[in-house]
C-alpha cells in the first residue's frame, strides 16, 4: 500500500504544471506577418495586437496595433532580433494573416515557408496572401473600419469573399504546402493589393472618415509554377477557377437579354466534377458543372410567366460559364503553361498506371490537353415579384 501511495505521488508530480506554460504578459501577440526580401536577406514585419485597446468598448486614442519589423538571414532570426526594439516576445501561435510580398514571391516562396511550417508555435489555420504591386510590410501598416484589428479583418474579408462572392481563394499554409508537392497541381495563392493613400492609411485618420481615404482590397489570383509566382488571373479568371475546382458556394453573375439588357442570377450552390481519362493514349478532362440560381435582378423586357423565357436564360447562363471557363483554361495552357486546376491528379486518380509516363513532362501535355465542359444551370426562384415594375414604368410612359 505504501509502494502504491509512492507511485501516485510521484505521477501526480510528473503531471503537474506545464513545461511549455507563456505568461501572457511576457509575450506580444502577432496576428499579422509580412515576409519582403532586402538582398540576401529577409525582412519580417508583424502586426502586434495592444490588449487595452481591443479588450473594452473604451479607446484611448492608441492604435489597436503595433508594428515591429526586423531584417535578418532567416525569418527566426529577425523575429528573435525584434526583441531588441520590443519589450516582450513575439509569440506567432494567433497569426491570422501571412502577406508574402510580390517580389519575394516571384523569387520563390519556399524557404521562406520552411519556418512557418516547422516552428511549433505557428499553427495552420492563417491565411497565405501575396501583396500585390506592393511590399507585405505596406499592406499591415494599413488602419480599417469594422474591425479594430487590421489582421483580423484581412482573415475575416477574405473569408467573406471566398463564400459570397467567388474570385477569391482562402488558402491556408498546409493547403499551399499541399500544392507545392503535389505532381498534377500547381498553387494559387490570392492577392492583396493597397488601394487610396498608404499615407494616410497608417494613421487614425483612416478610420475617423465614413469613406477611408486607404483601404485594403484583395484581388485576382496569384498563379504559381512550384514556389514561384509567373502570373496573375483576373477576377473573372479566378471565378472560372474556383467553379472547376468545386470552390463556389455563392456568387453573382449576370447575361445579356436577347433584346438588350441584363438579367442578374445570385448563385445559390454549385457542383463541380473533373474527370480524367485516356482516350486513344491521349488524356482528356470533362468537367460538369450543375448550379442553381435566384433571379435577382431584370433590366429588360422579359415574361417570365412563360416557361420558354426561364429556359431561354437558362441556356444564356449555361453557355455564359461554358465559354468562361474554356477561355480561362486557353489562357493558362497558352501564358502560363502550369496545370493549376488539378487536371494531372485527375489522370492520375483515374489512370494510375498512364499518369507516371505523363507525370515528368505534365507542363507540357497540360499546353494541349482536350478539355470538355457541360454546365447545367437551373433557375429555382423568380424572386418576389414575376415581372419587373419597370415594365409598367414604360407602358406608362408610352414606351414600347
Amino acid at each position: 500500500m505504501g509502494l502504491l501511495l509512492c507511485i501516485c505521488i510521484l505521477l501526480a508530480i510528473s503531471v503537474t504544471g506545464c513545461w511549455s506554460r507563456r505568461e501572457l504578459n511576457d509575450l506580444a501577440i502577432a496576428v499579422g506577418l509580412g515576409i519582403d526580401k532586402v538582398g540576401d536577406k529577409y525582412n519580417i514585419s508583424v502586426q502586434v495586437v495592444e490588449p487595452s485597446e481591443v479588450a473594452g468598448n473604451k479607446s484611448s486614442g492608441v492604435a489597436p496595433v503595433t508594428m515591429y519589423q526586423a531584417t535578418a538571414n532567416s525569418l527566426l532570426e529577425a523575429l528573435r532580433k525584434m526583441t531588441t526594439i520590443s519589450p516582450r516576445k513575439i509569440y506567432i501561435a494567433h497569426l491570422r494573416i501571412v502577406v508574402i510580398s510580390e517580389a519575394l514571391a516571384r523569387e520563390g516562396i519556399g524557404n521562406a515557408l520552411d519556418f512557418m511550417s516547422r516552428d511549433p508555435e505557428a499553427r495552420n489555420d492563417f491565411y497565405v496572401v501575396v501583396a500585390k504591386d506592393a511590399k507585405a510590410i505596406d499592406t499591415l501598416k494599413i488602419l480599417t473600419n469594422l474591425e479594430k484589428v487590421p489582421a483580423v479583418r484581412l482573415f475575416s474579408s477574405l473569408d467573406t469573399s471566398e463564400k459570397q462572392w467567388a474570385p477569391t481563394m482562402a488558402v491556408k499554409l498546409d493547403k499551399l504546402i499541399s500544392d507545392l508537392v503535389s505532381e498534377g497541381r500547381q498553387p494559387v495563392l490570392t492577392g492583396l493589393r493597397v488601394i487610396g493613400d498608404p499615407k494616410i492609411g497608417e494613421t487614425k485618420k483612416n478610420v475617423e472618415s465614413i469613406l477611408s481615404p486607404a483601404d485594403l482590397q484583395y484581388s485576382g489570383l496569384a498563379v504559381f509554377k512550384s514556389d514561384k509566382l509567373i502570373g496573375w488571373l483576373s477576377d473573372e479568371e479566378g471565378k472560372a477557377y474556383n467553379y472547376i475546382n468545386n470552390n463556389v458556394s455563392s456568387t453573382a453573375g449576370s447575361v445579356n437579354c436577347p433584346k438588350g439588357g441584363k438579367v442578374t442570377f445570385r448563385i445559390i450552390r454549385s457542383d463541380s466534377k473533373v474527370k480524367g481519362s485516356m482516350r486513344n493514349e491521349r488524356p482528356q478532362i470533362d468537367i460538369e458543372v450543375k448550379t442553381e440560381a435566384h433571379l435577382a435582378e431584370v433590366q429588360c423586357t422579359l415574361d417570365l410567366t412563360k416557361p420558354e423565357t426561364i429556359t431561354t436564360l437558362q441556356k444564356l447562363a449555361e453557355q455564359k460559364l461554358i465559354d468562361m471557363i474554356d477561355t480561362t483554361i486557353a489562357r493558362v495552357q497558352q501564358d502560363y503553361k502550369v496545370d493549376i486546376f488539378g487536371f494531372g491528379e485527375a489522370i492520375r486518380r483515374s489512370n494510375p498506371k498512364a499518369w507516371k509516363t505523363l507525370k515528368n513532362n505534365w507542363d507540357h501535355t497540360f499546353t494541349n490537353i482536350s478539355v470538355n465542359v457541360k454546365a447545367q444551370y437551373k433557375i429555382q426562384q423568380l424572386g418576389k415579384v414575376s415581372d419587373s415594375f419597370l415594365e409598367k414604368m414604360k407602358e406608362q410612359n408610352g414606351v414600347r
